[in-house]
């Protein structure tokens, strides 16, 4: 793993520092090549300081999945460099980018990802297991996280038992057991009627005044007006923010 080199430390109104949590330098990314090229992203530049609420928005094909997935690490940038607590990652191995994936992200998607076969309570644990946390600090950490999403209820239920809403908040829970740097959400209300949205976006809401660090990647205005910010992305590149 390459040293960690430190993303800039930016004074706040109150004169306090802040980290940045991303930042993205002159980021391209490219599919294909002749004829089939495609340009996802153009040279973006972007930062996220640690403890915003931020929306992602554009049309399909903006770019705003290929930023995703690059701020995640789930992809590689074409070229550019991508800072992630101030470490740069963009050309990390796999093996080390799944390890920050495990210790410094949360993921929540519109597909919840739950394992059937396992309690709400076991799905929580189990990012734990990879991070090497002790047996009984995995369950205690799973019992706070369902709890401060509203489950401390339906802990022993498996996800059949549970209804969209409750299986979305134990996806929640488990994206934030490991303590991540930066919570990431896809399209997490897409698959819920508009109740159980708001019900959703209020813990969301509720993280960040705790003050973490959440980037929401979506379509829909209802979602995006609850950011603190939002950054517009058309044709592979930020144009309003």
């Amino acid at each position: 793993m390459q040293p960690t080199e430190l993303a800039p430390i930016l004074p706040t109104a109150s004169g306090d520092p802040v980290r940045q949590a991303v930042r993205l330098e002159n980021v391209t990314k490219v599919y294909g090549v002749g004829e089939t090229t495609v340009h996802a992203l153009a040279g973006v530049n972007m930062t996220v300081r640690q403890g915003e609420y931020c929306a992602i928005m554009g049309a399909s094909g903006s770019g705003k999945s290929t930023v995703m997935n690059v701020i995640g690490c789930l992809d590689r940038p074409t070229s550019g460099r991508y800072f992630l607590d101030g470490q740069d990652v963009a050309s990390l191995e796999d093996d080390a980018l799944a390890h920050i994936r495990n210790r410094k992200l949360g993921f929540v998607f519109q597909q919840f990802h739950l394992l059937p076969q396992l309690t709400a309570l076991e799905n929580v644990m189990l990012p734990m297991i990879y991070a090497n946390v002790s047996k009984e600090e995995r369950r205690d950490r799973a019992i706070e996280a369902l709890t401060q999403v509203g489950l401390a209820d339906r802990m022993p239920n498996k996800p059949t038992q549970l209804s969209g809403g409750q299986q979305q908040r134990v996806a929640i829970a488990r994206s934030i057991v490991n303590r991540p740097v930066l919570l990431l959400a896809d399209e997490p209300t897409g698959a819920l009627d508009s109740h159980t949205t708001q019900d959703v976006l209020g813990i969301f809401e509720d993280l960040h005044q705790r003050g973490m660090t959440i980037v929401v990647v979506t379509h829909e205005d209802d979602v995006g007006k609850r950011a603190e910010r939002v950054i517009w992305f058309r044709d592979g590149k930020v144009i309003q923010d």
